[in-house]
Protein backbone atom coordinates (compact mmCIF):
# COMPACT_ATOMS: atom_id res chain seq x y z
CA UNK A 1 0.00 0.00 0.00
CA UNK A 2 1.25 3.91 -0.51
CA UNK A 3 2.90 5.44 2.64
CA UNK A 4 3.12 8.64 4.08
CA UNK A 5 5.84 10.28 1.41
CA UNK A 6 8.99 11.81 3.12
CA UNK A 7 8.38 15.25 2.30
CA UNK A 8 5.17 15.06 5.23
CA UNK A 9 7.81 13.22 7.49
CA UNK A 10 9.76 16.71 6.96
CA UNK A 11 6.64 18.62 7.23
CA UNK A 12 5.53 16.78 10.64
CA UNK A 13 9.34 17.89 11.75
CA UNK A 14 8.53 21.13 11.13
CA UNK A 15 5.33 21.29 12.71
CA UNK A 16 6.60 19.91 15.92
CA UNK A 17 9.85 22.55 15.89
CA UNK A 18 7.51 25.53 15.40
CA UNK A 19 5.10 25.02 17.99
CA UNK A 20 7.23 25.90 20.69
CA UNK A 21 6.69 29.10 19.66
CA UNK A 22 2.80 29.10 20.61
CA UNK A 23 0.64 29.31 23.37
CA UNK A 24 -0.80 26.07 24.46
CA UNK A 25 -4.03 26.26 22.65
CA UNK A 26 -3.01 26.43 19.88
CA UNK A 27 -0.73 23.09 20.52
CA UNK A 28 -4.30 21.75 21.41
CA UNK A 29 -6.03 22.71 18.09
CA UNK A 30 -2.98 21.32 16.38
CA UNK A 31 -3.51 18.03 18.22
CA UNK A 32 -7.48 18.05 17.87
CA UNK A 33 -6.77 18.56 14.10
CA UNK A 34 -4.35 15.64 13.39
CA UNK A 35 -7.53 13.22 15.14
CA UNK A 36 -9.28 14.55 12.26
CA UNK A 37 -5.96 13.24 9.81
CA UNK A 38 -5.48 16.75 8.58
CA UNK A 39 -2.24 16.30 7.16
CA UNK A 40 0.93 17.73 8.74
CA UNK A 41 1.81 19.64 5.47
CA UNK A 42 -1.52 21.65 5.53
CA UNK A 43 -1.29 22.36 9.67
CA UNK A 44 2.12 23.36 8.71
CA UNK A 45 0.91 25.97 6.19
CA UNK A 46 -1.77 27.19 8.65
CA UNK A 47 0.72 27.65 11.61
CA UNK A 48 2.89 29.73 9.18
CA UNK A 49 -0.84 32.23 9.13
CA UNK A 50 -0.77 31.79 13.16
CA UNK A 51 2.46 33.51 13.20
CA UNK A 52 1.67 36.65 11.12
CA UNK A 53 -1.51 36.94 13.13
CA UNK A 54 0.01 37.02 16.52
CA UNK A 55 3.07 39.03 14.99
CA UNK A 56 0.52 41.71 14.02
CA UNK A 57 -0.74 41.43 17.13
CA UNK A 58 2.21 42.54 19.20
CA UNK A 59 2.96 44.93 16.57
CA UNK A 60 -0.21 47.12 17.04
CA UNK A 61 0.14 46.76 20.59
CA UNK A 62 -3.18 44.55 20.84
CA UNK A 63 -1.00 41.60 22.95
CA UNK A 64 1.22 43.02 25.14
CA UNK A 65 3.75 39.94 25.46
CA UNK A 66 6.61 39.83 24.62
CA UNK A 67 6.88 36.03 23.41
CA UNK A 68 4.01 34.97 21.09
CA UNK A 69 3.69 31.80 23.30
CA UNK A 70 2.32 34.00 26.14
CA UNK A 71 -0.63 35.33 24.33
CA UNK A 72 -3.37 34.08 26.34
CA UNK A 73 -6.51 33.36 24.97
CA UNK A 74 -8.52 36.46 26.45
CA UNK A 75 -6.62 38.50 23.43
CA UNK A 76 -8.70 36.58 20.89
CA UNK A 77 -11.59 36.61 22.80
CA UNK A 78 -11.95 40.59 23.22
CA UNK A 79 -10.69 41.00 19.69
CA UNK A 80 -13.12 43.77 17.76
CA UNK A 81 -14.43 43.31 14.68
CA UNK A 82 -12.75 46.18 12.91
CA UNK A 83 -8.94 45.34 14.91
CA UNK A 84 -9.39 42.13 12.37
CA UNK A 85 -11.01 43.66 9.15
CA UNK A 86 -7.71 45.95 9.30
CA UNK A 87 -5.84 42.46 9.79
CA UNK A 88 -7.19 41.85 6.81
CA UNK A 89 -6.58 45.20 5.08
CA UNK A 90 -2.99 44.57 6.35
CA UNK A 91 -2.47 41.63 5.03
CA UNK A 92 -3.58 43.12 1.29
CA UNK A 93 -1.61 46.13 1.35
CA UNK A 94 1.56 44.83 3.12
CA UNK A 95 4.38 44.77 -0.03
CA UNK A 96 6.00 41.16 0.18
CA UNK A 97 9.77 40.93 -1.10
CA UNK A 98 9.82 38.01 -3.86
CA UNK A 99 13.87 39.06 -4.89
CA UNK A 100 15.72 41.74 -4.14
CA UNK A 101 14.02 45.23 -4.92
CA UNK A 102 11.21 43.42 -6.33
CA UNK A 103 8.11 43.62 -3.97
CA UNK A 104 4.29 42.69 -4.76
CA UNK A 105 1.11 42.97 -2.99
CA UNK A 106 -0.60 39.28 -2.28
CA UNK A 107 -2.96 37.96 -3.38
CA UNK A 108 -6.75 37.62 -2.31
CA UNK A 109 -6.30 33.81 -2.31
CA UNK A 110 -3.81 33.90 0.11
CA UNK A 111 -5.15 36.26 2.21
CA UNK A 112 -8.17 34.29 2.09
CA UNK A 113 -5.92 31.12 3.26
CA UNK A 114 -4.87 33.50 6.40
CA UNK A 115 -8.75 34.21 6.99
CA UNK A 116 -10.17 30.42 6.81
CA UNK A 117 -6.90 29.38 9.41
CA UNK A 118 -7.81 31.94 11.80
CA UNK A 119 -11.71 31.23 11.28
CA UNK A 120 -10.75 26.97 11.83
CA UNK A 121 -9.08 28.08 15.17
CA UNK A 122 -11.39 30.28 16.50
CA UNK A 123 -14.32 27.60 15.58
CA UNK A 124 -12.09 25.40 18.10
CA UNK A 125 -11.44 27.48 20.73
CA UNK A 126 -15.50 28.37 21.21
CA UNK A 127 -16.79 24.82 20.30
CA UNK A 128 -14.72 22.23 20.94
CA UNK A 129 -12.28 22.94 23.84
CA UNK A 130 -13.13 22.35 27.57
CA UNK A 131 -11.78 24.40 30.58
CA UNK A 132 -11.83 22.42 34.50
CA UNK A 133 -15.79 23.76 34.45
CA UNK A 134 -16.95 21.90 31.40
CA UNK A 135 -17.26 24.94 29.60
CA UNK A 136 -15.59 26.45 25.92
CA UNK A 137 -12.50 28.57 26.47
CA UNK A 138 -14.21 31.33 25.46
CA UNK A 139 -17.66 31.82 23.21
CA UNK A 140 -17.34 34.90 21.18
CA UNK A 141 -16.05 34.31 17.76
CA UNK A 142 -14.94 37.14 16.07
CA UNK A 143 -13.88 35.26 12.86
CA UNK A 144 -17.73 34.55 12.15
CA UNK A 145 -17.91 38.37 11.50
CA UNK A 146 -15.48 37.87 8.64
CA UNK A 147 -15.92 36.65 4.88
CA UNK A 148 -13.85 35.46 2.71
CA UNK A 149 -12.82 37.96 0.03
CA UNK A 150 -14.30 38.05 -2.93
CA UNK A 151 -13.22 35.74 -6.11
CA UNK A 152 -11.83 38.58 -8.26
CA UNK A 153 -12.36 36.16 -11.91
CA UNK A 154 -15.11 33.69 -12.77
CA UNK A 155 -14.71 30.17 -12.89
CA UNK A 156 -14.32 30.16 -16.40
CA UNK A 157 -11.53 32.97 -16.40
CA UNK A 158 -9.72 30.40 -13.94
CA UNK A 159 -10.15 27.48 -16.56
CA UNK A 160 -9.29 29.88 -19.31
CA UNK A 161 -5.65 30.45 -17.79
CA UNK A 162 -5.52 26.92 -16.47
CA UNK A 163 -5.90 25.60 -20.40
CA UNK A 164 -3.39 27.81 -21.72
CA UNK A 165 -0.66 26.16 -19.55
CA UNK A 166 -1.14 22.91 -19.84
CA UNK A 167 -0.96 19.91 -22.31
CA UNK A 168 -3.98 18.94 -24.79
CA UNK A 169 -4.61 16.03 -26.86
CA UNK A 170 -1.30 15.30 -29.27
CA UNK A 171 1.01 17.43 -27.05
CA UNK A 172 0.71 15.29 -24.29
CA UNK A 173 2.13 12.38 -26.72
CA UNK A 174 4.60 14.52 -28.07
CA UNK A 175 6.04 15.46 -24.95
CA UNK A 176 6.87 11.82 -24.05
CA UNK A 177 8.23 11.18 -27.07
CA UNK A 178 10.11 13.92 -27.14
CA UNK A 179 11.61 12.95 -23.67
CA UNK A 180 12.19 8.72 -24.52
CA UNK A 181 13.59 9.83 -28.16
CA UNK A 182 14.98 13.32 -28.60
CA UNK A 183 16.06 14.98 -25.33
CA UNK A 184 19.33 13.31 -25.05
CA UNK A 185 20.09 14.63 -28.47
CA UNK A 186 19.88 18.42 -27.25
CA UNK A 187 21.74 17.59 -23.83
CA UNK A 188 25.86 16.57 -23.80
CA UNK A 189 28.71 15.73 -20.90
CA UNK A 190 27.35 15.57 -17.43
CA UNK A 191 23.52 16.22 -18.17
CA UNK A 192 23.67 13.42 -20.83
CA UNK A 193 25.57 11.14 -18.50
CA UNK A 194 22.71 11.54 -15.87
CA UNK A 195 19.97 11.38 -18.07
CA UNK A 196 20.73 7.91 -19.58
CA UNK A 197 21.48 6.75 -15.79
CA UNK A 198 17.81 8.61 -14.64
CA UNK A 199 15.90 7.57 -18.11
CA UNK A 200 13.43 4.95 -17.23
CA UNK A 201 13.14 6.49 -13.53
CA UNK A 202 12.15 10.18 -14.98
CA UNK A 203 9.80 9.05 -17.89
CA UNK A 204 7.76 6.61 -15.42
CA UNK A 205 7.29 9.64 -13.77
CA UNK A 206 6.15 11.85 -16.01
CA UNK A 207 4.25 9.25 -17.93
CA UNK A 208 2.79 8.39 -13.96
CA UNK A 209 1.26 11.79 -13.59
CA UNK A 210 0.17 12.11 -17.40
CA UNK A 211 -1.55 8.30 -17.24
CA UNK A 212 -3.06 8.64 -13.26
CA UNK A 213 -3.77 12.50 -12.69
CA UNK A 214 -1.63 12.11 -8.96
CA UNK A 215 -0.38 14.78 -7.06
CA UNK A 216 3.24 15.42 -6.29
CA UNK A 217 3.05 14.28 -2.86
CA UNK A 218 0.91 10.82 -3.98
CA UNK A 219 3.46 10.15 -6.78
CA UNK A 220 6.26 10.20 -3.88
CA UNK A 221 4.81 8.19 -1.59
CA UNK A 222 4.09 5.17 -3.66
CA UNK A 223 5.55 2.06 -2.26
CA UNK A 224 6.17 -1.30 -4.40
CA UNK A 225 3.36 -2.72 -3.08
CA UNK A 226 0.95 0.24 -4.54
CA UNK A 227 0.57 -1.58 -8.00
CA UNK A 228 -1.59 -3.99 -9.15
CA UNK A 229 -0.39 -4.84 -12.66
CA UNK A 230 -3.53 -7.03 -13.66
CA UNK A 231 -5.92 -4.54 -12.63
CA UNK A 232 -4.01 -1.42 -14.02
CA UNK A 233 -4.54 0.55 -10.53
CA UNK A 234 -3.04 1.66 -7.95
CA UNK A 235 -3.30 1.84 -4.70
CA UNK A 236 -2.44 5.78 -3.03
CA UNK A 237 -2.71 7.25 0.20
CA UNK A 238 -4.64 11.01 0.11
CA UNK A 239 -4.98 14.04 1.88
CA UNK A 240 -5.89 13.28 4.92
CA UNK A 241 -4.32 10.03 5.35
CA UNK A 242 -7.28 8.32 2.99
CA UNK A 243 -7.17 5.40 1.20
CA UNK A 244 -8.21 5.05 -2.32
CA UNK A 245 -7.35 3.09 -5.52
CA UNK A 246 -7.29 4.80 -8.72
CA UNK A 247 -6.77 3.16 -12.47
CA UNK A 248 -3.58 3.89 -14.72
CA UNK A 249 -3.19 4.16 -18.44
CA UNK A 250 -1.43 0.84 -19.67
CA UNK A 251 1.35 2.79 -21.64
CA UNK A 252 1.75 4.58 -18.25
CA UNK A 253 2.28 1.07 -16.69
CA UNK A 254 4.64 0.43 -19.28
CA UNK A 255 6.71 3.04 -18.49
CA UNK A 256 6.40 1.83 -14.86
CA UNK A 257 7.71 -0.94 -15.49
CA UNK A 258 10.93 -0.60 -17.51
CA UNK A 259 11.66 1.64 -14.97
CA UNK A 260 11.17 -1.34 -12.14
CA UNK A 261 13.07 -3.56 -13.86
CA UNK A 262 16.30 -1.66 -13.82
CA UNK A 263 15.30 0.07 -10.31
CA UNK A 264 17.59 -2.12 -7.81
CA UNK A 265 20.18 -2.17 -10.27
CA UNK A 266 20.78 1.39 -11.32
CA UNK A 267 20.29 2.45 -7.67
CA UNK A 268 21.55 -0.21 -5.99
CA UNK A 269 17.63 -0.51 -4.13
CA UNK A 270 16.24 -3.81 -2.40
CA UNK A 271 12.62 -5.08 -1.73
CA UNK A 272 13.55 -3.23 1.55
CA UNK A 273 13.51 0.11 -0.21
CA UNK A 274 9.89 0.25 -0.58
CA UNK A 275 9.57 3.72 -1.98
CA UNK A 276 9.04 3.23 -5.97
CA UNK A 277 10.93 6.44 -6.92
CA UNK A 278 14.28 6.33 -5.52
CA UNK A 279 17.79 8.26 -5.92
CA UNK A 280 21.57 6.95 -5.18
CA UNK A 281 23.29 9.57 -3.39
CA UNK A 282 26.87 8.49 -1.91
CA UNK A 283 26.17 4.89 -2.22
CA UNK A 284 22.84 5.27 -0.38
CA UNK A 285 19.24 4.84 -1.29
CA UNK A 286 17.30 7.58 -0.54
CA UNK A 287 13.49 7.75 -1.47
CA UNK A 288 12.92 10.97 -4.05
CA UNK A 289 11.61 13.71 -2.52
CA UNK A 290 8.42 16.01 -3.49
CA UNK A 291 10.72 19.16 -4.21
CA UNK A 292 13.24 16.93 -6.63
CA UNK A 293 9.92 15.28 -8.53
CA UNK A 294 9.11 18.86 -8.89
CA UNK A 295 12.57 19.81 -10.09
CA UNK A 296 12.52 16.74 -12.70
CA UNK A 297 9.12 17.88 -14.09
CA UNK A 298 10.43 21.87 -14.89
CA UNK A 299 13.10 20.43 -16.23
CA UNK A 300 11.94 18.51 -18.75
CA UNK A 301 8.95 20.18 -20.00
CA UNK A 302 11.15 23.33 -20.39
CA UNK A 303 13.32 21.66 -22.52
CA UNK A 304 9.57 20.70 -24.65
CA UNK A 305 8.97 24.36 -24.53
CA UNK A 306 12.15 25.28 -26.10
CA UNK A 307 13.33 27.07 -22.67
CA UNK A 308 9.89 29.48 -23.25
CA UNK A 309 8.44 27.99 -19.90
CA UNK A 310 8.63 25.03 -17.43
CA UNK A 311 4.77 22.80 -15.93
CA UNK A 312 4.96 21.90 -12.82
CA UNK A 313 3.31 18.83 -11.51
CA UNK A 314 -0.18 19.85 -10.67
CA UNK A 315 -0.15 21.06 -14.65
CA UNK A 316 0.36 17.84 -15.46
CA UNK A 317 -2.63 16.87 -13.30
CA UNK A 318 -4.41 19.10 -15.08
CA UNK A 319 -3.57 17.87 -18.58
CA UNK A 320 -4.66 14.06 -17.37
CA UNK A 321 -7.74 15.89 -15.83
CA UNK A 322 -8.60 17.60 -19.43
CA UNK A 323 -8.02 14.48 -21.47
CA UNK A 324 -10.09 12.36 -19.02
CA UNK A 325 -12.80 14.50 -19.12
CA UNK A 326 -13.03 14.96 -22.53
CA UNK A 327 -12.72 11.25 -23.20
CA UNK A 328 -15.17 10.28 -20.53
CA UNK A 329 -18.21 12.68 -22.40
CA UNK A 330 -18.03 15.10 -19.41
CA UNK A 331 -18.34 12.85 -16.35
CA UNK A 332 -17.69 14.51 -13.93
CA UNK A 333 -18.08 11.93 -11.13
CA UNK A 334 -15.32 9.65 -12.71
CA UNK A 335 -13.25 12.66 -12.90
CA UNK A 336 -13.35 13.64 -8.82
CA UNK A 337 -12.74 10.21 -8.25
CA UNK A 338 -9.86 9.56 -10.44
CA UNK A 339 -8.42 13.05 -8.90
CA UNK A 340 -9.80 12.23 -5.69
CA UNK A 341 -11.09 15.62 -4.87
CA UNK A 342 -13.73 15.98 -2.10
CA UNK A 343 -16.02 18.30 -3.64
CA UNK A 344 -17.69 17.91 -6.53
CA UNK A 345 -17.56 21.92 -7.18
CA UNK A 346 -13.65 21.70 -7.31
CA UNK A 347 -13.86 18.93 -10.35
CA UNK A 348 -15.87 21.30 -11.94
CA UNK A 349 -13.11 23.69 -12.77
CA UNK A 350 -12.09 20.99 -15.47
CA UNK A 351 -15.55 21.11 -17.40
CA UNK A 352 -14.47 24.97 -18.91
CA UNK A 353 -10.91 23.58 -20.04
CA UNK A 354 -11.18 22.29 -23.27
CA UNK A 355 -11.50 26.26 -25.25
CA UNK A 356 -12.55 23.91 -28.70
CA UNK A 357 -15.50 23.24 -27.15
CA UNK A 358 -16.39 27.05 -27.04
CA UNK A 359 -15.21 28.21 -30.12
CA UNK A 360 -16.80 25.11 -31.99
CA UNK A 361 -20.33 26.62 -30.52
CA UNK A 362 -19.57 29.93 -31.36
CA UNK A 363 -18.37 28.97 -35.09
CA UNK A 364 -21.90 27.21 -35.12
CA UNK A 365 -24.04 30.33 -33.91
CA UNK A 366 -22.20 32.53 -36.51
CA UNK A 367 -22.89 29.98 -39.29
CA UNK A 368 -26.16 30.25 -38.15
CA UNK A 369 -26.68 33.64 -38.04
CA UNK A 370 -24.72 33.98 -41.48
CA UNK A 371 -27.41 31.17 -42.99
CA UNK A 372 -30.60 33.74 -41.72
CA UNK A 373 -28.91 36.39 -42.92
CA UNK A 374 -28.73 35.25 -46.66
CA UNK A 375 -32.58 33.85 -46.98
Amino acid sequence: MASESLEKQKHEKRLNEHLKEFPSYVKEYVQAQKRKKRSPSTLLGYIHEFKKFFLYLQEEGIAEQKDIKDIPYTVLETLRKDQVEFYVDYLREEDIEVRKNVFKKRSDAAVNRNISALTSLFTYLTTQTENKDGECYFYRNVMSKIPLLAESETANRRSASMSSKILHDQSITDFLYFVKHEYENKIDGKQKERFKKNKERDVAILSLFLGTGLRVSEVASLTLDSINYKEYQIDVVRKGGKEDTIEILPDSLEDLKNYLSVRNSKYKATEGDFYIFVTNYQGTVKPMSVRTIQNLVERYTKAFNQGQRSLSPHKLRHSFAGEHLKNSGGNIILLRDQLGHNSIETTSLYTNLDRKEHKKVMKNISESRMFKDNN
